[in-house]
């Protein structure tokens, strides 16, 4: 497969801006967003509400959640003696004790090693780049004596959620809790898993009373998804890695579904990578605590999941790649059309598909 076979226009108003907006009067909850359902098979394509996604499975079935939490990973600040305005994202932590961070920072051209940034509207937060690892990526030792817990507090206390720019360009307190899914528990991404947006509490609690279970994993989601492919090859591409946790118990839950001849539906392009990424020979997902930088683009064939839940995703995008491995190119693309006809919204805050 080719980049260029992923390319299509998609207007600017397509993309969503929120996840839960007003219409006629009404606050749309979570579950209230539009679902698409494909049918690999058949390529038969059906229009509905997210919350009739239990519909389509039965007693015994698995949902897989990524339980991962997204942390304030935008900082905005200064740079010393120009005070030129810098963005720091914080991409993960390298070194607890040492305060080291891995970052990108914007305007990047003019940062360099030994530079300090400031940051606060009292600039009482400074950092230190003490490393050049990519044409922008930064390595940051923030200059903090207090003690760990009292540092990150106030390291997240000025930093602000990290939707992306090309969804709005500039967030409010609504995102704190619309970019964070439900049952979100373990800290460490830089962007919400999207399809786990529109699962509700009543929605979860809908699963327990039909016997449908649900397996948590821990994928902890980077930016590399939204990164641009520069190649037209895809095999060529190289995906940023991202740490993934799948316990023995989560393990075990799959693979005993997978035997018991039921269905396991994966929540979101980090689960469905996550659950390819180290699979036996008996096609049997292993416990892992590792990362992944796995890439997956049509032809691949699946040994885990029976059915994924996915957002409608940007042109040209590893997502939108990995959504047509799953759901076959023809069809998948073809659903994206019907779905622009259809004014779906697209993006981490957007409709939802279910191929099935």
């Amino acid at each position: 497969m080719k980049l260029s076979q992923f390319d299509f226009e998609l207007p600017k108003e397509k993309i969503a801006t929120e996840l839960m907006p007003i219409v006629n009067d009404k606050i749309q909850w979570r579950d209230e967003c539009k679902l698409m359902v494909l049918h690999k098979d058949s390529g038969e394509i059906e229009h509905r509400l997210f919350k009739d996604v239990l519909e389509y499975f039965n007693k015994g079935d698995r949902m897989v959640f990524n339980d991962t939490k997204v942390f304030p990973a935008k900082l905005y600040g200064k740079k010393e003696k120009t005070g030129a305005d810098i963005m720091v994202f914080l991409l993960r932590e390298l070194n607890r004790e040492q305060r080291l961070w891995d970052v990108i920072v914007e305007p990047a051209r003019k940062i360099r090693i030994g530079n300090k940034l400031y940051f606060g509207e009292d600039e009482s937060m400074v950092a230190e780049v003490i490393d050049n690892t990519t044409s922008r990526g930064r390595t940051l030792r923030f200059l903090y004596d207090g003690p760990y817990d009292e540092f990150k507090e106030a390291l997240f206390a000025l930093g602000n959620t990290p939707v992306p720019e090309w969804v709005k360009e500039k967030t409010d307190e609504k995102d704190k809790e619309e970019f964070q899914t439900v049952f979100a528990k373990n800290e460490g991404a830089v962007s919400a898993p999207a399809a786990g947006l529109h699962f509700s509490r009543e929605l979860l609690n809908r699963m327990i009373l039909e016997d449908i279970e649900k397996t948590f994993i821990t994928v902890h989601m980077g930016i590399g998804h939204f990164r641009s492919v520069d190649v037209e090859d895809l095999s060529k591409h190289r995906m940023d890695g991202e740490r993934m946790i799948i316990t023995p118990e989560a393990a075990d839950e799959i693979n005993a579904t997978k035997k018991a001849g039921h269905k396991v539906c994966a929540v979101g392009i980090t689960v469905i990578r996550a659950l390819e990424t180290y699979v036996t020979t008996d096609k049997e997902v292993r416990p892992i605590d590792h990362w992944t930088n796995k890439f997956i683009f049509p032809p691949y064939e699946f040994s885990i999941p029976d059915a994924f839940i996915t957002n409608f995703h940007l042109p040209e995008s590893t997502m939108l790649m990995t959504v047509a491995a799953f759901g076959g190119y023809d069809k998948v693309m073809h659903a994206y059309e019907e779905a622009l006809k259809n004014d779906y919204k697209f993006g981490p805050y957007g409709d939802a598909m279910l191929i099935i």
